[in-house]
């Protein structure tokens, strides 16, 4: 969950850096064609957006580097593949966003949400959003533009895992001295949404990672009421950044070209294993911390640094 969400990115999403890439040999991560069918690679790239595009490991990394063998894609396919993803999460909060919703209607009637009024934390989220949007506007006047090349990715893994695991040693010793909170504060909302341009603007940093540590070191010290905050506003700034690119695609006529039988594919690929992957992150942060995910994203980024020679 990174880059590739920002709304106010047009043209700079990482995905769709990373999906264009250039096949020229002498690019710095080119793309090799394999003997694969197009219906076998869609569905691949499906299951991996699926998998890491909401675990804080980092989808934008991951995508590249099943791209440098399962070949380039279309903006609009990759649009797809999010969709199914963002459709997941919807799914698996589907009643904690009506109560969202209701709450607007039914005051009175309305139930606590992490120990404060659903209203508040509604407009919580909305302000973490409205940060986010105001920052992606920012980045995008300043012509920021996202390279596709694997060792800056690389390297953000790895600090990004080392990054974690000191967040992790922090954000437990504010759980022992504050004890189990779970409210949203309104300095929590405005800085997750800092959190989120700052992914946004360094792919292979994770915006799951950064927006539920900005929780838990700021006295947020539930994981379960971090990562619902996180995925809740990563909703809407991903709707917002899947509709303008698909209003750019559209506009451009690439639909014409599309395989639609291999999109299909790849967006319910993404939707099921999104799924999945978000119902078993839900109840493995229940019980353990998210230093497996921090190791890994060391060993994977200390992996393709080692291995640049060999791909270049």
């Amino acid at each position: 969950m990174e880059s590739h969400w920002i709304p106010a990115f047009a043209g700079m999403t990482s995905k769709s850096k990373t999906a264009g890439a250039d096949k020229d040999p002498a690019a710095p991560f080119p793309l090799t064609d394999l003997p694969m069918t197009d219906l076998l690679a869609a569905l691949l790239l499906g299951i991996i957006e699926g998998i890491t595009e909401f675990l804080p490991i980092s989808s934008t990394g991951h995508l590249l580097i099943a791209e440098r063998w399962l070949g380039h894609r279309s903006d609009l396919f990759n649009i797809a593949i999010q969709a199914g993803a963002i459709l997941a999460v919807v799914l698996i909060y589907r009643q904690r966003l009506w109560q969202l919703a209701d709450s607007f209607l039914h005051p009175a009637a309305a139930k606590a949400v992490h120990g404060q009024p659903p209203r508040d934390y509604a407009l919580k989220l909305a302000a973490a959003f409205v940060v986010t949007a105001i920052g992606g506007l920012l980045v995008k006047a300043l012509g920021w533009a996202l390279s596709a090349e694997i060792a800056p990715i690389a390297w953000a893994l790895v600090l990004g895992g080392a990054w974690m695991l000191l967040a992790e040693h922090f954000a437990a010793k504010r759980a022992a001295a504050l004890g189990e909170r779970s409210e949203i504060t309104w300095t929590i909302a405005v800085l997750v949404g800092v959190a989120q341009v700052v992914a946004g603007v360094f792919p292979g940093t994770s915006r799951s990672a950064a927006t539920i540590f900005v929780a838990l070191l700021l006295g947020t010290t539930s994981r379960a009421a971090a990562t619902e905050f996180a995925f809740l506003v990563g909703i809407p700034t991903m709707f917002a950044a899947t509709a303008y690119e698909l209003m750019h695609v559209l506009g451009s006529g690439q639909a014409a070209h599309e395989d639609w039988n291999a999109l299909a594919i790849a967006f319910v690929a993404s939707a099921l294993t999104a799924f999945a992957a978000v119902k078993w992150l839900l109840r493995y942060i229940q019980s353990h911390r998210f230093t497996a995910f921090a190791i890994y994203r060391i060993a994977l980024g200390a992996a393709l640094l080692l291995l640049l020679p060999a791909m270049a």
